[in-house]
Order: C-alpha cells, then structure tokens, then sequence
C-alpha cells in the first residue's frame, strides 16, 4: 500500500498515545535484541533505543515511503529494513523483545500469526503488542457502507476490507496456548476530540482509507471521500468530535 508519512503523521501527538502506554509494559533491560514490526517512519524505534540503552533493534516496514522518513534516525544499533512481516518471519533470527504498534492489523490471519511470532523469541523474552479494535470502529462501519453503495461496490467488485484484529481475549488465550506467562490483555479507549467531521475524515486518510482508494478509480476518489464526509457530519453532528478510538493491548513474557 502506498503510505503518505505526512498524512500520517498530521495526528502525531493522537497516533503516539498508546505507543507511549505500550512502553510501560516492557520489561526494561539494556542489550536486548528487539524487532519493531510495522516501524513505519522509525521515529518510535528510535523512542525505543532511548527506553532500551545498549539494545540492538532493527525496524521492519513494507512501505518504502514510511521507511523514507526513517533515514534520520539510523545509526549504530539502531537499523531498518524494506520487507513484510510475513516475510520477515519465515528468516527472523532469535529476538529478546518482539515489539509492534499499531500494525499487526494489516497482516491477516492472526491465528497463524501470532504464534509464528513467538517462535522467534528467546526464553525470557517479551512479545508486546498493540492492534486497534476495528471491529468496534465507528470509522470502518462508515467506510464499509459507503463502499458497498454504488457506483463503489461495482469498481470494488464488492470488496471491503474485514479486519483480522481478534477480541482481546482470544489474544490472551493465545498467550497462554504457546507458554507466556506475565499475561497483560486490555482495551483502553484513547479519546480522539478533533475540531468537525472533517478532521475526522483526515484521520481516517491516514490510514484506514488507503485500500480502498488504491482499489478505486482515480475518477471516483473525490466522490467516495464526499459521500464519507457526509456520513461523518451525519454521525457526529456535534462539535468538536469526540471519537472514542478503542486499541488492544497485550503482552506476555515467554
């Protein structure tokens, strides 16, 4: 998918909150050997350097355009690579920390994934992890029924992206199924209060929107952001916006 750093980051301080809280459950250790699946720009790896003195860590992204952004905070210790993570897990060495914010959501199957993880940790090792809850996502039950209107639903042969985030406690069990203990699970809403519906819009582009425009005709990009728009002022017909954006948390020690 092609990622705009900039669009992205226009919510900087909203996208970093539940990183900043899925700092507080790592295990703090100096020389640890950590993986940062779906890195993106690199400037949350780099957050993680400074929490992790003497650690090597190496980000992985898919998206040549985030990994653009991450040229800044490259140095000793500290490196990135261009490739999936369904990739990277079939030649991962042994990792002390596993570490993903917020992008564990774009790999399907996590059933599968999950525990393909874990087989990449070392004993005593941590896997600590943050997905949003998009089944519950107001955002994504808006674009869906947009998307399944026409002229859409035609040029997406009816296709709308169903998310592979799993209910929190299916993670949990997961844990527990593959030998973690010092098992962490929760949802946590991090309130978005955003100025109109419009600015919710923008925070939608940034991420969740990206498929579906890459899957659409350029001569109807402008008309599906209207009709979202329009559904968005519909909703929240209050202002400013509160969005109650809900995450998934989880971390166990393995």
């Amino acid at each position: 998918m092609a990622w705009n750093p900039d669009t992205y980051t226009q919510f900087k301080n909203e996208r970093f909150a539940p990183f900043y809280t899925l700092l507080e459950l790592i295990d703090k250790k100096p020389a640890l050997k950590v993986v940062d699946l779906g890195c993106g720009t690199g400037e949350q790896a780099s957050e993680l350097g400074k929490l992790l003195p003497g650690s090597e860590i190496l980000g992985i992204d898919a998206s040549g355009e985030m990994l653009n952004a991450s040229k800044e905070f490259e140095k000793p210790g500290l490196g990135f690579r261009q490739m999936s993570i369904e990739s990277y897990l079939k030649e991962a060495p042994k990792h002390d920390l596993v570490f993903s914010n917020a992008a564990l959501q774009w790999v399907p199957d996590h059933e599968w994934l999950l525990p393909a993880i874990i087989k990449t940790i070392n004993k005593g090792g941590q896997f600590v992890c943050q997905v949003p809850a998009q089944h519950t996502n107001v955002g994504n039950r808006l674009i869906n029924e947009v998307a399944a209107r026409e002229p859409f639903a035609s040029k997406l042969q009816n296709w709308s992206r169903v998310s592979s985030v799993l209910p929190v406690e299916r993670y949990a069990s997961i844990m527990f199924e593959n030998h973690g203990t010092r098992i962490t699970a929760m949802e946590k809403i991090f309130p978005l209060v955003l100025e109109s519906p419009a600015a919710v819009y923008s925070w939608l582009k940034g991420t969740t929107l990206i498929p579906y425009f890459e899957r659409l005709p350029e001569d109807l990009h402008a008309k599906f952001a209207e009709e979202i728009e329009k559904d968005l002022r519909i909703y929240f017909d209050r202002q400013p916006v509160f969005y109650p954006f809900k995450r998934i948390l989880f971390c166990a020690t393995f």
